[in-house]
């Protein structure tokens, strides 16, 4: 699982580091290899490989004589890249999403369970301080068990 937040920065290249304590959470599966897919709320998703192919088979199995079903299909595919880790666990964001998430250079990563998330620090602030409920209402509608 994915936990923690971490601040990093974009190189010239478009890159970004996967922070170690998060690259030690991929399975062997996933061969060191990356989904990169345009998230809700402005920002990046990130899901290791053997992740990405469960939402590819949820995906597989909605109805494509629905048109709202097929257009999620072509939003979401139309924005689906897939990255190894170099060396030295880097990997190239595509130009389309940097611009979709505001990123120029400065970026907070976000271990989010199952993903990754890249979001450009301010607009994830921003996102916080516009969320309507507070973290305890949140959790009080959602942690029902």
């Amino acid at each position: 699982m994915f936990r923690g937040q971490y601040s990093y920065f974009l190189d010239d290249m478009g890159r970004i580091a996967i922070p170690a304590k998060l690259r030690k959470e991929f399975k062997p599966e996933a061969q060191k290899t990356i989904i990169v897919v345009k998230g809700f709320s402005k920002c990046i998703d990130l899901y290791p490989l053997d992740e990405w192919k469960k939402i590819e088979e949820k995906l597989l199995q909605l109805n494509t004589f629905n048109e709202l079903h097929t257009k999620f299909i072509r939003m979401v595919s139309s924005n689906v890249t897939e990255r190894k880790m170099d060396n030295q666990a880097r990997i190239v964001l595509p130009k389309n999403l940097l611009e979709y998430a505001q990123i120029e250079k400065e970026v907070m990563i976000i271990g989010a369970l199952k993903k990754i998330e890249v979001w450009n620090p301010k607009v994830f602030d921003d996102y916080l301080k516009n969320t309507p409920e507070t973290y305890e209402e949140i959790a009080a509608k959602v942690m029902v068990f």
